[in-house]
């Protein structure tokens, strides 16, 4: 671990120094060795799932760590995304000359050294370390025992990759070891690594929150809420809450609870409530909602809190908006929220109301991404407010410096 941690320090300073053109050079590199390596990729992913199965990991979790051929070309798509987006490297955020003619320039410059420490989505392993490397880090991967063939294949792709640039191939390193106490060393290298970047589970997150020595950015639960307000277009809504819970069950945006304002109820949600049953999603719903189908399961108090990644979703109604705020900023998780209505004022208050990182209006949650915000591929979605928050892309990946040129001042 410290001759990984070494390594990859010293590699964060040549990498520090690269032009825009070099390292963009590195990124085409490794899409081409992924294009050529597909078949290699499959197979360590079809180890990985068999594993999975063997495991009883629920179909969403599984979903979630499958790669198809469009799923390596959108890794692939992604990279070459990459390739166009400006270097966040060098740019003045700001310049002053001060009356004693001192100038000084801010500048952003690379972090350094970022531990990614992740759960079973391997395409996050080229993810990370792309973002990583356009924005001037070495990176160290720590992924998930479920997903440990398809990682290593990806990562020894990309350090191939890198041996035919100038970017050296230590920028990216691997803990291939499945064994937990790695990632306690890890978390214990602040001489080393600047800061650590988890993503997965709630346990994952407050375990490495607990236990680092190192800043940390936290992507923590997607508790994701839709909410139909009385001046709701019915069409736009059930379109929206669909696709927020359905298209992708297993993500962090996805929806989890739906609220429904209580005089759109009666007309919306028995409507609603067919259209999800019909899509197999597992409805649990408050007192108010259970009346109107009783069928439904009753919902818990600690369903309000549940990140399910699955076909389950919670209902409640609410009499007012005030009380679908106030819900969201209780149950949630500073994630993805989402307001339906055809009512501005209503719609202004919540922007302003829901202490959310993206907050939503007559839209799924679902286009919380780094690729659907623009931002390329994305290295987590920031639940936090310091230093960055919601879709972390390239410019979150950077810190920044002063510079300043005298011409022989001295303070008096």
């Amino acid at each position: 671990m410290i001759k990984i941690a070494q390594n990859t320090k010293e590699a964060s300073r040549v990498l520090a120094t690269l032009s825009t053109k070099e390292k963009d050079e590195a990124l085409f590199s490794i899409t081409k060795g992924i294009e050529k390596n597909k078949s290699k990729i499959l197979s360590a992913n079809t180890i990985d799932i068999k594993n999975a199965r063997k495991s009883n990991l629920s179909p969403a979790l599984i979903d979630r760590l499958t790669l198809t051929p469009q799923r390596i070309e959108n890794i692939c798509e992604s990279l070459k995304q990459l390739t166009k987006l400006p270097d966040p490297v060098g740019r003045i955020l700001s310049k002053t000359t001060r009356p004693n003619k001192l100038r000084i320039e801010k500048i952003s410059v690379p972090i350094g050294v970022i531990g990614i420490i992740y759960e079973s989505r391997p395409n996050v392993t080229v993810d990370a370390a792309s973002l990583c490397l356009k924005a001037g880090n070495a990176v160290i991967l720590r992924g998930g025992k479920e997903s440990i063939n398809s990682n290593i294949a990806l990562y020894q792709i990309m350090i191939n990759s890198l041996r035919k640039t100038k970017v050296p191939s230590e920028s990216i390193q691997m803990i291939k070891s499945t064994d937990r106490k790695m990632v306690n060393q890890m978390l214990k290298m602040d001489k080393y690594i600047d800061l650590i970047i988890p993503r997965g589970g709630k346990g994952l997150i407050e375990f490495v929150a607990k236990n680092s020595t190192i800043p940390v950015i936290k992507h923590s639960d997607g508790i994701c809420h839709t909410y139909v307000d009385k001046d709701a277009d019915i069409d736009i809504a059930k379109a929206v809450c669909l696709n927020a819970k359905v298209q992708r069950p297993g993500v962090c945006n996805a929806m989890e609870t739906l609220l429904v304002h209580k005089d759109i109820a009666k007309v919306f949600l028995p409507q609603m409530i067919d259209i999800f049953r019909n899509a197999d999603v597992e409805i649990r719903g408050c007192r108010e909602t259970k009346k109107l189908v009783p069928e439904i399961k009753l919902a818990k108090e600690k369903d309000w809190a549940t990140e399910y990644l699955d076909l389950i979703l919670s209902i409640k109604i609410v009499s007012a908006e005030e009380e679908a705020i106030n819900h969201i900023n209780t149950y949630g998780s500073c994630h993805s929220d989402a307001i339906i209505t055809k009512n501005s004022l209503s719609s202004d208050r919540f922007l302003k109301e829901v202490d959310s990182a993206t907050v939503y209006v007559n839209s799924s949650t679902r286009f919380t991404d780094g690729g659907e915000f623009g931002l390329g591929a994305e290295i987590g979605i920031s639940t936090g407010k310091l230093h960055a928050r919601g879709p972390m892309g390239l410019e979150e990946l950077t810190t920044y410096k002063y510079l300043i040129f005298g011409n022989g001042q001295v303070r008096i």
